[in-house]
C-alpha cells in the first residue's frame, strides 16, 4: 500500500511538472507539446517565440487568450496588492521604491501559491480519470465525476488531450469525451475545463467570456463543432496547511454564446498572428 501511494505521489509531482512547463504554451502542428527545445548545452529550456519559428510551432489557445483583457483576473490581481501594501507597511527611512518591490512581490508571491495549488488539484483529478487516486482525495475526485455524470450522462471521458487547428493554434483539454451525432443527442462530445477557487462558498463561482472562448477553441480543435463545453469549479480553503475540499460546481455554456466565443477567438488569433508575425 505504502509503495502504491508513493507510485501515485511521484506520479502526480510528474504530471504537476508538465503542466506547470506549460509556460511555453507551443505545439507541433500534429498536436503533441512542444513545451521544451533543447538548448545550446544540451538541457532543455522553455520554447520562445523565436524557437518557435524555426520549428514551425503553433501558440497555446491560453497563449492566444493572453492578448486580451481580464477584467476578472486583473481586479484579483489589483486585490491582492491591496492586500500586500496592508499587510506590509512601509519600514522607517525605507526608500518609496524598495517598499512598492517588497509589495509587488509579495502580491505576486501569493498568485504564485494560487495557482501551484491549482496544478497540483488538476494533477489529482487527472490522475483520478486515468484511473488512479490516493484514498484522502477520493472524496473531491468523486464529487467532480458525479457532477459531471448528472449533467451530460455517463461518457468516456479522457484527460489532457492534446491537439493542433490547421488555423495555426494548439492546445489541451482537461477532460474529452466524444458521442454519436444523431437526432437524439444533437451533439458530438463533451469538452470540459476544470478550475479551482479558493473558497468557502463555490455556488458563487462563475464563468467568463475567455471560459467560453477556451473551449469554444478547444472544441473545435478536436473536430467536435457541436461538442457541450462546460467549466467544472472546484472549491477548497486552507486548513492547518492542507487543502480542504469545499464544492464543485459545473457551469454549461450556452450553444449561442460559443459559436459568439469561437469567432471571438478567431480574431484575437489574428491579432497575436500579426502582431507576432507567427502564423
Amino acid at each position: 500500500m505504502q509503495n502504491s501511494k508513493q507510485n501515485v505521489e511521484e506520479s502526480q509531482k510528474m504530471i504537476i511538472k508538465e503542466r506547470q512547463s506549460e509556460s511555453g504554451h507551443w505545439y507541433a502542428r500534429d498536436g503533441s507539446p512542444a513545451y521544451t527545445v533543447l538548448g545550446k548545452n544540451g538541457q532543455p529550456r522553455n520554447t520562445t517565440l523565436r524557437d518557435a519559428r524555426s520549428h514551425d510551432l503553433v501558440p497555446s489557445v491560453s497563449g492566444i487568450l493572453n492578448v486580451a483583457a481580464k477584467p476578472g483576473l486583473d481586479t484579483w490581481k489589483q486585490q491582492n496588492v491591496l492586500l500586500a501594501a496592508l499587510t506590509l507597511p512601509r519600514k522607517p527611512d525605507e526608500p518609496e521604491q524598495d517598499w512598492l518591490e517588497r509589495v509587488m512581490m509579495d502580491s505576486k508571491q501569493t498568485g504564485r501559491v494560487a495557482a501551484e495549488r491549482g496544478t497540483a488539484i488538476h494533477a489529482i483529478i487527472q490522475e483520478y480519470f486515468e484511473g488512479k487516486v490516493v484514498n484522502e482525495y477520493a472524496t473531491m475526485c468523486d464529487a467532480v465525476k458525479e457532477a459531471i455524470d448528472a449533467h451530460f450522462g455517463k461518457l468516456l471521458y479522457v484527460p489532457e488531450v492534446s491537439f493542433a487547428h490547421p488555423l495555426g493554434y494548439g492546445g489541451k483539454a482537461d477532460l474529452i469525451a466524444q458521442v454519436a451525432n444523431n437526432l437524439v443527442t444533437n451533439f458530438d462530445g463533451v469538452c470540459i475545463d476544470f478550475k479551482t477557487k479558493e473558497t468557502e462558498d463555490i455556488s458563487t463561482a462563475d464563468v467568463y467570456p475567455e471560459h467560453g472562448m477556451q473551449l469554444a477553441a478547444y472544441r473545435e480543435g478536436f473536430k467536435l463543432p457541436k461538442a457541450r463545453c462546460a467549466n467544472v469549479f472546484v472549491g477548497y480553503k486552507m486548513v492547518g496547511g492542507n487543502v480542504v475540499f469545499t464544492g464543485v460546481k459545473l457551469i454549461e455554456h450556452d450553444p449561442i454564446n460559443l459559436d459568439r466565443y469561437w469567432l471571438m477567438f478567431t480574431k484575437l488569433l489574428e491579432f497575436w498572428q500579426l502582431k507576432n508575425n507567427h502564423s
